[in-house]
């Protein structure tokens, strides 16, 4: 499958998430990217890593099939980095909220870091 190059922007970003839409979203990456998640089961010391273009389409494949309320609600965008928060509902009211940092290079995201807290 061909994944289209998209422009990174904090509008297109909340398009794409908000709309779960995996395949644009996977196009903001640079071939050689990584994301990195810190949450509870991820921590600082061992974060989880996903590298590669390959991984990362499964990882929003994965997210985006999940039947997840997703709105971004603040997003910030200085030089070579683009920052958002992220607020998610799962159908019985549990939520998540998240906060991701982006570095970019060459207009494509290189290194994606998010760290997630969720409702227990």
């Amino acid at each position: 499958m061909t994944t289209t190059a998209t422009a990174v922007s904090g509008a297109a970003i909340k398009r794409a998430i908000e709309a779960r839409d995996g395949q644009t979203f996977i196009g903001f990456y640079a071939d050689d990217a990584e994301i990195r998640v810190i949450d509870r089961n991820n921590p600082p010391s061992r974060p989880r890593e996903i590298r590669g273009r390959t991984a990362i389409r499964a990882f929003w494949d994965d997210m985006c099939s999940r039947n997840i309320a997703h709105r971004v609600d603040v997003t910030i965008a200085e030089g070579h980095r683009l920052a958002f928060t992220q607020d998610c509902t799962y159908p019985d009211g549990a939520k998540v909220f998240g906060i991701a940092v982006l570095e970019l290079a060459g207009g494509r995201i290189l290194r994606h870091t998010v760290v997630h807290a969720w409702d227990e």
